[in-house]
């Protein structure tokens, strides 16, 4: 079987698509909150607003990707933004649905982008953060290496209260000790 770069073992990534919509259209408030975007309820058409603009807004290195599983099913999307090439810096955001939750779907995603970043754009450190009341991803990004760098007390208001946003960090060379140097 021919190499793949975006082909993991559980998932493969692929840039978003139109019939993409139907994937945004059924998350929940529960993930919603989690990537701090619950709204009004929203018509068809401000959400298909909304996903253009998303394709759209996607600048430089700044990028999303659809992650797919091995029966063709949606298991959610990871993207890349705040990419800066002087500094070498870079953030993302993952989603996952929550039938596909706790299956090593998210893992095996940001090992994916974090080897293009690091190995293919040059990027050295990306600093992903996670809403103090997410436990499964503080646990996940703690279980993959990542080392807690920051929090700052009461950025979010969801559900009758405050939440701190938790900023995370792994440098190539920590990736590289992690995961295995590829150069």
């Amino acid at each position: 079987m021919a190499y793949h770069y975006w082909q993991g073992e559980l998932v493969h990534l692929r840039a978003i698509e139109s019939q993409d919509i139907v994937f945004f259209e059924s998350l929940d408030d529960e993930v919603n909150c989690n990537v701090d975007m619950l709204h009004f309820p929203r018509t068809k058409q401000q959400i298909t607003s909304w996903f253009e603009g998303q394709q759209q807004r996607m600048l430089g290195d700044a990028f999303r990707w659809m992650a797919v599983n091995r029966k063709g099913e949606i298991v959610g999307t990871i993207d890349t933004f705040e990419c800066n090439r002087r500094n070498g810096t870079f953030k993302y955001g993952i989603t996952i649905a929550e039938v596909f939750r706790g299956q090593g779907y998210a893992q095996e995603m940001i090992r994916m982008v974090l080897q293009y970043y690091y190995y293919e754009l040059g990027y050295q450190k990306v600093t992903p953060h996670v809403y103090s009341f997410n436990l499964s991803s503080i646990k996940l990004h703690e279980r993959m290496g990542f080392m807690k760098e920051g929090q700052l007390r009461n950025m979010l208001y969801t559900n009758g209260r405050y939440y701190d946003e938790i900023y995370y960090g792994m440098t190539k060379e920590e990736f590289n000790h992690r995961y295995g140097d590829r150069n």
